[in-house]
């Protein structure tokens, strides 16, 4: 039906031009359009070299589309650029080692391949360092594995110092009560009566600090 008023191939070819290509100032749009894109284009942080790379061939396609070409270099430099803050060493590294002019973009993505599984299996090696336990709220406690070889034998790894420092204290308060008791009651002469009494009163002291 688009094509049914044209009488020449001439006119049906710019008639489909100018529909899916789009008028003069279309294409300057779109062209200035993808060039401020290339200008902005920066690497995810959960993005893989893969997916960003995919993401540039495609800006560039488009580019050269629309004539808006830029030359393997600058591609190379541009892809530099976009990686995040921890490749920076592995950028610092192919400036000084690679000649940026004559370095191809394939050569360049398989290189930053490489050292991302480099990288991947150095986090996974961190990750595992640490054992993540559910507590009973919302939030969970990271507790990091300690080397069995470095804590001594004797150690009591479930002693608390402050639980340690209660039942101290209130072993001394014990002895001084009995101790005071046992004066009181043997001028008395109730001292074998009130023995059992304070054996009841330690048991009961010590049940409090286990608790504790």
């Amino acid at each position: 039906m688009k094509m049914s008023a044209k009488s020449t191939a001439k006119a049906m070819f710019a008639s489909l031009c100018a529909n899916y290509e789009g008028s003069k100032k279309v294409k300057e749009a779109k062209a200035l359009e993808l060039v401020h894109q290339y200008k902005l284009f920066e690497m995810k942080d959960d993005e893989s070299i893969e997916e960003m790379y995919s993401r540039f061939q495609s800006l560039v396609s488009g580019l050269q589309i629309l004539k808006q070409s830029y030359v393997a270099s600058d591609h190379v430099s541009k892809i530099l650029r976009s990686l995040p803050a921890r490749w920076r060493p592995k950028v610092t590294d192919i400036e000084e080692a690679k000649d940026l002019n004559t370095l191809s973009v394939e050569d360049l993505v398989s290189s930053l391949k490489v050292h991302e599984m480099s990288l991947n299996e150095h986090e996974s090696s961190k990750k595992t360092k640490s054992i993540v336990l559910p507590s009973k709220g919302k939030s969970s406690k990271a507790l990091k594995v300690i080397e069995s070889e470095e804590e001594s034998p004797d150690r009591d790894s479930d002693e608390d110092p402050a639980v340690v420092e209660k039942m101290a204290m209130l072993s001394n308060k014990l002895q001084y009560l009995a101790r005071k008791n046992k004066k009181f009651l043997s001028r008395r002469g109730g001292y074998k009566s009130s023995k059992k009494k304070i054996r009841r009163v330690a048991s009961t002291v010590r049940s409090l600090g286990t608790l504790l």
